[in-house]
């Protein structure tokens, strides 16, 4: 009775853990983000950097499904698919706002092994072709994030299961990578300013580098995965026989973390988003004022009378007497 008492208070503290960490802590999912990381050759001076982050919500989608058939002759496998897409596109163009495209993928014929039997000798296994098969995504754009769900309604109603990815488009990055700028230029101006002060010099006619850099993270690239379990150990002989049954694996969308940015353009994330993330570093080379362009002296040019040109230098130092 004791071990059972034991054993519920176990699984009760993991449920109060999950409550505020997460599962995910069980396996040390949580690591060093994905950032940008500009570096400048090594030169004393001072670097002056804003990075600057932007979640932005999609404003339309693409979702792809894959599908494959089989069959004994080309025709079949033609017609079959065919009947079944064509089912399927007539209920989800009733759809608003939809456009759809089908990709062909593959068309390759199948094989199998048939034994050749001997009387005197071991069997034979020899490839024989025994039909085809034919695959096809079909591409479905939508802006309603919800008409997924009846988009897989309506595809598992024709026995097409295989959700291969979802891809995220906005109209809008352009301007936000516009915004991002001006709001970096804003933050560096006002760091070099207070360099500038603490140090007590001015840095106008010092030499000075710059560079900048955009990385956009789409969705699909960002979910991780774990599995949730937490198993028991057992002090057993090395000859005992253990079954372990199947864990089960999550996804999630894990974001970028906004704890290493200057600014944040829309920093709630409620629903996966295009993450934008913008880096500007200026070298500031306190040592080494600019160089200053020399003024060159004015060229002339005598034209011949048969048209050849002649430079002639008027600085040159006059002759003596």
């Amino acid at each position: 009775m004791k071990k059972l008492l034991y054993s519920s208070f176990i699984l009760f503290s993991q449920y109060i853990i999950g409550q505020a960490s997460g599962n995910v802590n069980y396996q040390n999912q949580y690591s060093a983000n994905n950032t940008i990381d500009i570096s400048f050759p090594s030169h004393e001076g001072i670097v002056a950097s804003v990075k600057g982050l932007a979640n932005v919500k999609a404003d339309s989608y693409t979702a792809i499904f894959s599908t494959t058939q089989t069959g004994k002759t080309t025709k079949e496998v033609n017609e079959l698919i065919d009947q079944r897409i064509e089912r399927l596109l007539s209920e989800i163009k009733l759809k608003k706002g939809v456009e759809i495209f089908v990709d062909m993928i593959s068309f390759v014929p199948v094989y199998e092994y048939e034994a050749e039997k001997k009387v005197f000798s071991r069997k034979t296994y020899n490839e024989v072709p025994v039909g085809f098969e034919l695959k096809k995504n079909i591409h479905i754009k939508y802006s309603d994030p919800n008409q997924l769900n009846d988009f897989i309604s309506i595809l598992s109603n024709h026995e097409i299961y295989d959700l291969v990815r979802v891809d995220y488009f906005s109209n809008s990055l352009e301007t936000i990578k516009k915004e991002m700028m001006n709001k970096a230029k804003l933050l560096i101006q006002e760091k070099i300013k207070n360099y500038e002060l603490l140090l007590g010099e001015t840095f106008t006619n010092v030499e000075k580098r710059i560079t900048d850099d955009f990385v956009v993270n789409l969705p699909v690239e960002m979910y991780r995965s774990y599995e949730a379990y937490n198993s028991s150990s057992l002090n057993l002989k090395k000859s005992a026989n253990v079954n372990q049954t199947s864990k089960s694996t999550t996804l999630y969308y894990q974001p970028v973390f906004s704890k290493e940015f200057d600014f944040i353009i829309n920093p709630s994330v409620l629903e996966p988003v295009i993450q934008v993330q913008y880096e500007v570093k200026i070298f500031i080379n306190r040592e080494k004022e600019k160089k200053q362009v020399a003024k060159t002296d004015k060229e002339f040019i005598l034209i011949t009378q048969n048209g050849d040109l002649r430079p002639i230098n008027v600085n040159s130092p006059k002759p003596t007497n």
